[in-house]
């Protein structure tokens, strides 16, 4: 789960990391009372969306004059921005967040994340701040430093010695650094995080360290122990048939094509993509209903993919093991009276009572077709959906 800026900084102003003075809003009727609050030389106006590249799109924009930070907020709330990290449509703008502006000396980059390979948490820092930091790292790797924290032990002060030396900081600094990754390191067990990023770490005219921006991603499997962490959830930041199916136990994600997939089992719904796109299609959904999946299941994923008004054919392939196929064939003929689906939908099912499956879905006078094997399923949905793409 992704959370906005403004509530990252709640979180880090909890823990002790040290961030501007900033006001979150979604009016700029109180802009006046917020500039009372925040008095200062000048002021950054920042879009809250869940997505990076805001700046090279419009989403922050700096200005020191009280008159024209208001015109800013009303330009900005209830438009959609569109970054590099959205699609063309881009995300909501509902809220905004109002700093003050800090003299900036120097931008570092720190962030903390769970590394597959080592199956560690590791920090992450660069002395190349501001940058995307998977450029730094294929252009410049010598300026990453990695720290890899023993779960035992947990992370150790000589750790945020090594990264302070290798960002160049001295003195005072030292210490600074060391309680924002204190901070982070207790954020990320304590809530359960799996990332957090501060891009920019900023230092400031004066040697103060700042987040000037703060990134956190938590761990969908952990939020039922958070529910303060779960009142930050933005459903009109993420994409509404992904809401939908999470209500109904479907793993869901929307994609670009015109083919609709339903499968039972995430690796089964990868190769069944894969072999879409093979034949030329292009899927329209990863949708996996499940190994334990049933009429009202079906239904619902039914709904979901027919909810995009892109998808001309519906390739559903379903294994039976737990369920039987008689059970799932009879799921898919009530679903599809149901929904009244309309477009043809190609149907593959192998497993326990494979037979009597098939059998149920052979001359019923709807717009469906049964197939026994995968690879002609996928050739005939692409073709029912308008041949190749």
């Amino acid at each position: 789960m992704n959370i906005h800026e403004y509530q990252a900084k709640i979180l880090f102003r909890d823990y002790g990391i040290p961030v501007p003075d900033g006001i979150a809003t979604n009016s700029s009727t109180n802009v006046s009372e917020i500039t009372d609050k925040l008095s200062g030389a000048s002021w950054v106006v920042k879009a809250q969306v869940h997505a990076g590249g805001r700046g090279k799109a419009g989403g922050v924009k700096l200005t020191s004059d009280s008159g024209e930070l208001k015109t800013i907020v009303d330009s900005m709330i209830g438009t959609r921005l569109v970054t590099h990290q959205t699609d063309g449509t881009g995300l909501p703008v509902n809220q905004v967040l109002i700093e003050l502006t800090y003299p900036i000396a120097r931008e570092l980059y720190l962030s903390l994340v769970v590394d597959r390979n080592s199956e560690r948490m590791i920090f992450i820092a660069s002395a190349a701040g501001g940058m995307d930091i998977e450029t730094v790292a294929h252009e410049t790797p010598d300026k990453i430093k990695t720290v890899i924290i023993n779960p035992i032990t947990g992370l150790q002060a000589y750790q945020c010695r090594n990264v302070a030396y290798a960002l160049g900081l001295k003195g005072s600094q030292h210490k600074a650094l060391q309680k924002i990754m204190f901070g982070m390191f207790n954020l990320f067990i304590e809530k359960d995080a799996s990332q957090i990023e501060i891009n920019p770490l900023i230092v400031t005219d004066n040697g103060e360290l700042l987040a000037l921006d703060a990134k956190i991603n938590f761990d969908d499997n952990a939020l039922a122990l958070h529910p303060d962490i779960v009142s930050f959830k933005d459903p009109e930041q993420e994409d509404a048939r992904e809401n939908i199916a999470q209500q109904f136990g479907l793993n869901y994600i929307t994609l670009d094509g015109t083919i609709g997939c339903m499968v039972n089992g995430a690796g089964l719904a990868m190769a069944t993509m894969d072999l879409v796109k093979l034949k030329g299609g292009k899927p329209a959904n990863f949708l996996d209903v499940g190994g334990g999946t049933n009429v009202e299941k079906v239904c619902e994923a039914f709904k979901l993919i027919l909810s995009d008004t892109n998808v001309k054919a519906v390739l559903v392939n379903i294994f039976g093991g737990i369920v039987k196929c008689d059970v799932i064939a009879q799921g898919i003929l009530e679903a599809i009276k149901q929904v009244h689906v309309t477009i043809p939908v190609v149907v593959r099912l192998e497993g326990t009572n494979v037979e009597e499956g098939r059998a149920l879905l052979s001359n019923t006078g709807l717009n469906l077709y049964a197939s026994e094997d995968l690879a002609h399923a996928a050739e005939q949905a692409v073709a029912l959906a308008g041949g190749a793409a």
